[in-house]
């Protein structure tokens, strides 16, 4: 990043902030300018963090240090997400930018997985994102200007995961929630769209990405030879929100590396 300021005087919340993707995104932002909302619902001490982070990187920009803040909610609980955006709302007085990027997932033989498991997926994933939307979106028609909104999708979003059926379920759904929330509100100047990342060098990918054998084979599989990088993903969500992303909307923009090229056909052992 350099020394771009493309978010200057716009409000941002970005949900599940306290790390991984999502800490990168909320620094990312402040670096260009926006006030921050650091949404989390786990551990505070890593909210905080985020926080303190997303302050120093405002300081350096010379950007609105003083209105960054943390807001704590469960994007699974309706009430709980629709809440976090209002309470954004009233305090900042607007909110021009969320981005969803709460996620979690859990593994289990599809034909075993449990239906109690399968609704807390979707709940944070899915439905969550969609209270946070609406919630956004009422706001942005109640006053000039619009606003936009940035889901945080995957490769999952096309690419089968055997074995994390409720993830795999609910990012194609939020693929299908980015098209229609875009299409039904483009003329109203709300833009929505979604970036997908791919293998990405985080805390949810612990089980590889400390492990050099591991890491090495995943990284086998990624056409470009290597796992990317949060920092690599903020990038391309500050694009998104930006007005360089004026006439673009419905699209999620797939930064993986080329994951989903289909590296096996990269040998023509099919033709």
């Amino acid at each position: 990043m350099a020394g771009m300021q493309r978010l200057q005087g716009r409000a941002a919340l970005v949900t599940g902030a306290s790390r991984g993707i999502g800490r990168a995104v909320a620094i990312r932002f402040a670096e260009e300018g926006a006030a921050v909302a650091v949404n989390y619902n786990g551990s505070r001490d890593a909210a905080e963090e985020t926080l303190e982070q997303v302050r120093e990187a405002s300081r350096r920009a010379g950007g609105p240090v003083e209105r960054h803040r943390i807001v704590q909610a469960n994007v699974g609980e309706e009430a709980a997400a629709q809440a976090m955006v209002e309470e954004t709302v009233g305090a900042w007085g607007r909110l021009d930018i969320l981005v969803n990027n709460a996620g979690v997932q859990s593994e289990a033989p599809s034909h075993a997985y449990s239906i109690d498991e399968y609704r807390r997926i979707l709940d944070v994933n899915l439905t969550g994102a969609l209270v946070c939307s609406q919630a956004a979106i009422r706001h942005y028609l109640s006053r000039p200007g619009g606003g936009t909104i940035v889901n945080c999708s995957s490769v999952h979003q096309l690419i089968p995961k055997p074995g994390y059926i409720a993830y795999s379920i609910s990012k194609g759904g939020l693929g299908n929630l980015t098209r229609t929330l875009a299409l039904e509100y483009a003329d109203r100047g709300i833009r929505v769209n979604a970036v997908a990342p791919g293998a990405i060098v985080t805390d949810i990918n612990a089980a590889w990405k400390d492990d050099p054998k591991a890491r090495a084979e995943v990284e086998s599989h990624i056409p470009m030879g290597r796992a990317g990088s949060p920092e690599e993903m903020a990038a391309v969500f500050a694009f998104l929100a930006s007005d360089e992303a004026s006439y673009v909307t419905g699209q999620t923009l797939y930064a993986c590396g080329g994951l989903t090229l289909f590296n096996e056909f990269r040998t023509n052992w099919a033709s």
